[in-house]
């Protein structure tokens, strides 16, 4: 296979594997329903609550947790082998979910085992695929590829909720079935077509930075978890003294993660990587954006299930369906954005697309804010593209901004980092907006639902039990697509309103009017803090600084060097790549040569004298670049040297640039952009 081949073959296999874990993420959601009544298990019972909880959470507090340990272990002992694991270990578990067979509290706690291991493989495709695309693409193609791959990522998570909306009502294991067939195929062309490209650095395995780092995330995200549960006489749990060891636990071992990792000689996270400013701006953009996207999606669920599409004459039953189908604007909106800002960013740099992604979310948020609860969905839809075309231009020049700025032989474990913020920010938004949902329920609907059972002749004690209740639990039922007032009320209640009274309560339009107020006050709260988020996501973004990428510090070597005025935005590949552009003239098979592009601070051909130099200072090699700025050096022996591009021309407004490189012998190709003056 040729090496301009390979890198769209490591990008449409990873972006598939990429698609297929995220999908998973949002499947179950529309899906619960048909599959606790397959495995005959009330999810509203107070006893029931945390398998709800744990089917939609274990998935994906599994792969914030484990995606920088993975990434880690890919950067040591070969990336594309940790991918490949990835796919075979989800397509198994795929397996066993699909051919549950078990009922009651065994089919639950069956199914959140195997969904557990099943986010273990997927942690493995998250932690890998962003890396082995940066060791694929060269610099400037870098944000088409990860664009591309954000677009897979993001549309996942909607893709899945049409999905699952579908196959559900027809059999419910097929929910887990549909992942079967990709999962092989993916797992048979990963093993046959991928190929290990990148840098290792072999290295001992930082056991107590995995497990600290491990034990305190989980620790906290089970206290974000358990915190929406409601606990004693309090809508939720955030007093529970298990919520606050969870937190506070989980924080202090972090803290002490922090420090193993500044101490050990080989740490799992290289800390110093926040440093660079262009990754830690990156990342802080990308968790604040994570948490409103993460908080939009079940604030629009439950909108459109509990109250929207029940008024519109939806069968609550067909609301989680057409939930997925109405939020398709959204999908499009960030399918037209992601690949086209990922290219501009490679030509312009990310900070002005990411920031004006950032400001348009924002805003999108607030007119959210201003529809009423009862919208014309005409307006509806435009906000949600509106919304999806702004987080695309920020998600893909984001992502390759943070790749290009970090060293080769970090990216598995730097790539694991900027998951563990996305996944841990959606886990902490359900946190964040369900406490906010909640507190606006807790307001005044225990009063709205109390006097508006007992105007339709509901006995007043049973209407003041049923007031009394968690709003939580209507939140879960509007979730799940479920009218609750069924359950809530119970045949006895209805037997004694009368026929008529019992249709009406259980009707469309009697819950959804009854929640409408006290949602507007709990979706007020969110949207605020959703365009919070996103404001000062985009300020991140705006001090990311220009367009950087990271090269290895060259030390002066040869007469000249030491005029280089810092590090060279360059991109060392490995032998046996091509850019893409069909213009280098390759050496022959197996042949050594040192082959690449010289640009200018403005990307345009720089005319450039490019010079070799070996360990030694002494000059290996010189060639003088073409018109299109095409070099090419065949070295004297394997080895590592040192590559510097002068202008050649005194009156361009250009600095010399160099980089090092290793010569195994095969072709090395390398692109060097002069900085400015």
């Amino acid at each position: 296979m040729s090496t301009d081949r390979y890198k769209w073959v490591a990008l449409s296999n990873t972006t598939l594997g990429v698609l297929i874990v995220t999908i998973n993420m949002s499947i179950l959601l529309i899906a619960l329903p048909d599959i606790f009544r397959g495995i005959d298990i009330d999810p509203l019972a107070p006893s029931n609550i945390s398998y709800l909880l744990w089917l939609i959470m274990g998935y994906l507090v599994v792969t914030a947790v484990l995606v920088v340990s993975f990434g880690r272990i890919g950067d040591m002992y070969g990336r594309t082998r940790m991918y490949n694991l990835g796919f075979a270990v989800f397509t198994l578990f795929s397996v066993l979910l699909a051919v549950t067979w078990m009922h009651g509290d065994a089919g639950a706690i069956w199914l959140i085992v195997m969904r557990v291991l099943q986010g273990i493989g997927g942690a493995l495709l998250l932690a890998n695929s962003t890396a082995i695309l940066t060791d694929a693409f060269p610099t400037h193609q870098r944000g088409l590829a990860l664009g591309i791959n954000s677009v897979a990522a993001i549309a996942g998570s909607f893709i899945g909720l049409i999905v699952g909306g579908v196959l559900a009502p027809l059999a419910w294991h097929l929910v887990f079935v549909v992942s079967v067939p990709i999962g092989v195929f993916g797992t048979i062309w990963a093993y046959v077509k991928l190929r290990e490209v990148g840098e290792r650095h072999e290295a001992r395995i930082d056991w107590w930075g995995n497990v600290t780092f491990a034990v305190g995330l989980i620790a906290v995200l089970m206290g974000i978890t358990y915190g929406i549960q409601p606990y004693g006489g309090h809508v939720m749990g955030w007093t529970s003294p298990l919520v606050l060891s969870c937190l506070i636990g989980g924080v202090v071992v972090l803290a002490a993660f922090a420090v193993i990792e500044t101490r050990v000689a080989e740490p799992m996270f290289h800390l110093s990587l926040f440093r660079i400013r262009a990754f830690t701006a990156g990342n802080i953009a990308s968790l604040l954006a994570a948490l409103g996207r993460g908080g939009l999606q079940f604030i629009l669920i439950i909108w459109l299930q509990g109250i929207w599409l029940p008024q519109h004459g939806y069968d609550y039953e067909s609301t989680p369906l057409w939930a997925g189908i109405y939020m398709v604007p959204l999908t499009i909106g960030f399918l037209i954005a992601g690949p086209v800002s990922g290219i501009l960013s490679d030509r312009h740099g990310a900070r002005a697309y990411a920031t004006v992604g950032m400001l348009g979310a924002a805003v999108s948020f607030l007119l959210l804010k201003f529809l009423p609860v009862d919208f014309s969905y005409v307006g509806f839809a435009i906000i949600l593209a509106v919304n999806g075309l702004s987080m695309g231009l920020f998600s893909s020049p984001n992502r390759a901004a943070i790749m290009n700025s970090v060293p080769p032989r970090q990216r598995g474990a730097a790539a694991g980092m900027t998951s563990t913020f996305q996944n841990g920010a959606t886990v902490l938004s359900i946190g964040i907006f369900f406490s906010m949902l909640i507190l606006g329920l807790s307001r005044t609907l225990p009063t709205a639902l109390h006097d508006g059972l007992v105007a339709h002749g509901v006995p007043a004690d049973a209407a003041q039990r049923i007031s009394e209740l968690p709003p939580v639990s209507t939140l879960f039922a509007a979730l799940l697509g479920y009218n609750p007032m069924q359950t809530l009320l119970g045949p006895q209640v209805l037997a004694q309103v009368g026929p008529e009274q019992a249709g009406f309560l259980t009707g469309r339009s009697f819950f959804p009017q009854l929640i409408s107020g006290p949602f507007a006050d709990g979706l007020t709260f969110a949207l605020v803090f959703a365009a919070v988020c996103c404001v000062v996501a985009a300020f991140a973004s705006l001090l990311r600084g220009g367009k950087y990428a990271y090269t290895e510090p060259a030390e002066p070597a040869a007469d000249g060097a030491d005029e280089l005025d810092g590090a060279a935005v360059t991109e060392a590949v490995q032998p046996g790549y091509d850019d893409g552009d069909g213009a280098l003239v390759g050496a022959p098979s197996g042949g050594r040569v040192l082959r690449g592009r010289v640009t200018g601070p403005d990307d345009a051909p720089a005319p450039a004298v490019v010079t070799l130099v070996d360990h030694a200072g002494r000059q290996a090699g010189r060639a003088v670049a073409d018109d299109q700025g095409w070099f090419r050096i065949e070295p004297p022996s394997s080895g590592d040297f040192l590559v510097i591009a002068t202008p050649q021309d005194a009156a361009h407004a250009a600095a010399p640039r160099a980089t090092q490189v290793s010569v195994n012998g095969g072709p090395v190709d390398v692109d060097l952009v002069l900085g400015r003056r």
